[in-house]
């Protein structure tokens, strides 16, 4: 399935049903009266976060949503069958946006997360409702009201315990694929990943999260060079970053500060993040090299570096236990934080 994390849609909710103009006309009944019946209200459009979903590609071939037109009423003070609603059923992640793209209006970060975008129109009041001493007969009914239409943005942004970013040819597919499960596809040129992969790391019962390999950044993304800062948003729900530097490079310091640097220029805290930094594709040099520039690196950025290789599977365990620590106490923070939040004296 084709991975799409914007889409843009119209929604429109249904209208509201129009009342009747009716009168009891039966035999033997000396003054029938009026029986017009009120007009239901129109569908809603919804929009859901829903498990097994994990793109917005369905959004890409079907973009206007209606709700249902509530049904007319009827004589003998039958009110009309309520219009059905539209539901949108997206991946857990998804925000919704203005037509400008300047306003998030609904967040869905949770399974099952509902949230209303359009109102259905009221139905109208059928002439029975206008019934009074004075005026016996009314021979008039409301028309329903109309329902509300708009035009939106949906954005999903992956979330992620973790996420893999750096140059392109880190080696950020291959890790993911020697720490999980996942395939992304491995070739030996750059922007192979042209869009995020995630993968479920298990290092043994109840140590599990999941690790997401963001397309490579290069210098100028944040003014749209490369691939631009797109996916970058699906870095700002991780939790931990990994930063993956090619060990093969002539400067892995140059490299760590070219991809910091864009982090930087695109904001929304992903900077402020927990950091780890590993150098990759450590199995394509000798040991002497390797530590060579693992301590110039370290003494550049002021952090301690891990060697990995994704290819012989070298140091990819510690890289993923180090990643868990960090989430664990990075869920505990934020527990904290919760909890003092809450607490009333």
């Amino acid at each position: 399935m084709k991975f799409l994390d914007q889409a843009k849609i119209y929604i429109r909710s249904g209208n509201g049903g129009a009342g009747a103009v009716s009168f009891r006309r039966e035999k033997f009944i000396e003054y029938g009266g009026p029986d017009g019946g009120d007009g239901a209200k129109g569908g809603d459009v919804w929009i859901e976060a829903v498990e097994g979903v994990n793109t917005l590609i369905d959004y890409r071939f079907q973009q206007h949503w209606k709700g249902q037109t509530g049904g007319h009423g009827m004589g003998r003070n039958r009110t009309g069958a309520q219009g059905e609603d539209a539901v949108l059923k997206v991946p857990v992640g998804t925000q919704v946006l203005d037509e400008e793209k300047e306003h998030v209006i609904a967040d869905l970060t949770e399974v099952g997360q509902r949230v209303l975008l359009a109102k259905g129109g009221n139905g109208g009041f059928g002439n029975a409702h206008f019934k009074g001493p004075v005026n016996r007969s009314p021979k008039h009914a409301n028309p329903g009201l109309e329902g509300e239409e708009r035009t939106l943005w949906l954005r999903l942004k992956l979330i992620a315990d973790a996420g893999l970013v750096g140059l392109p040819n880190a080696g950020k597919s291959t890790f993911l694929r020697a720490a999980s499960a996942a395939t992304p596809k491995v070739a030996a040129y750059p922007f192979t990943t042209l869009h995020p992969h995630l993968g479920v790391v298990d290092l043994g019962e109840s140590a599990r999260f999941v690790l997401a390999d963001i397309p490579g950044l290069i210098e100028g993304a944040a003014e749209g060079a490369g691939l631009g800062t797109r996916f970058l948003g699906h870095v700002e729900r991780c939790k931990v970053l990994l930063h993956l530097i090619d060990a093969t490079e002539d400067s892995p310091t140059k490299a760590y500060r070219t991809v910091r640097a864009e982090l930087d220029a695109y904001g929304g805290g992903i900077t402020d993040k927990p950091e780890i930094v590993a150098l990759n594709k450590i199995d394509a040099l000798d040991t002497a090299t390797v530590n060579r520039k693992r301590s110039a690196l370290a003494r550049a950025i002021g952090k301690d570096v891990l060697l990995v290789s994704g290819v012989s599977g070298e140091g990819v365990r510690e890289a993923l236990f180090a990643l868990l620590a960090e989430i664990g106490s990075e869920a505990a923070a934020e527990d904290a934080g919760v909890a003092q939040e809450e607490w009333a004296p």
